[in-house]
């Protein structure tokens, strides 16, 4: 098994018909179990980075494996299977279901993939459970589990999009910019919830923000303008 979560040997992906942008990456090695802030300016290519690591968007033919799985080799079925049993995305705006309660939000993943609902019946006696303790150790109270996530605050509605990303154990959480909503205070509240949660269960963490002040919180900092130039490790 390889050490690293994220393999990427010269990748090159460019928008059809768009001369303005290509994004061109030497390598990028992510090991199991980091903590990475990948910073970068509006429009630099952050989010476009995440849909490649996720499957969603295919670079030119170059090495691109993630969780020892080369993306570029799948079919698009595949890599939607892939990204539902293997990782969980945290959006900047939630993308929470609005007429689903709180905990039928948070289980949303285990309802698309087999892989999820087991693991996440390993540590619970029902899904449901499963869904309350993660919500529970986000700082939830359970009085609202049944509420539609309209009613919730937004950093409440954070915290559920966190337990609906960690549901079920997936080995890699892909964040993008899931704070810019929040001030200091809420973000740093937020940022340690969500790093103890990944350090508990042992996953890997791509955090993507253009605010260069979160860097701290993590043990490792890759500037995207940096990445796109040089090999990092």
């Amino acid at each position: 098994m390889s050490p690293f979560v994220i393999d990427i040997q010269n990748l090159v992906f460019q928008w059809p018909g768009k001369h303005g942008f290509r994004l061109s990456i030497p390598q990028f090695l992510v090991r199991r179990g980091e903590r990475v802030f990948l910073q970068g300016a509006s429009g630099s290519g952050k989010s476009t980075l995440l849909s490649l690591l996720g499957g969603v968007l295919l670079p030119q033919p170059c090495h691109l494996r993630v969780l020892d799985t080369d993306l570029t080799a799948l079919t698009s079925s595949a890599r939607d299977r892939f990204r539902v049993d293997h990782i969980g995305f945290l959006f900047q705006q939630f993308n929470l279901v609005p007429y689903l309660s709180m905990r039928e939000n948070v289980l949303l993943p285990c309802r698309f993939s087999q892989r999820r609902r087991w693991q996440a019946l390993k540590s619970a006696a029902s899904l449901e459970q499963s869904a309350d303790r993660l919500l529970g150790q986000l700082g939830l109270d359970m009085n609202l589990a049944r509420q539609p996530v309209t009613a919730l605050s937004v950093g409440q509605q954070q915290r559920v999009a966190a337990a609906r990303a960690l549901i079920g154990h997936p080995e890699l959480i892909i964040a993008d910019e899931p704070t810019s909503s929040l001030d200091a205070a809420r973000q740093a509240e937020f940022l340690d919830l969500l790093l103890g949660r990944c350090d508990d269960e042992n996953v890997t963490l791509i955090f993507v923000s253009h605010d260069q002040r979160l860097g701290s919180h993590f043990s490792r900092t890759v500037d995207l303008h940096e990445l796109c130039e040089t090999a990092t490790l």
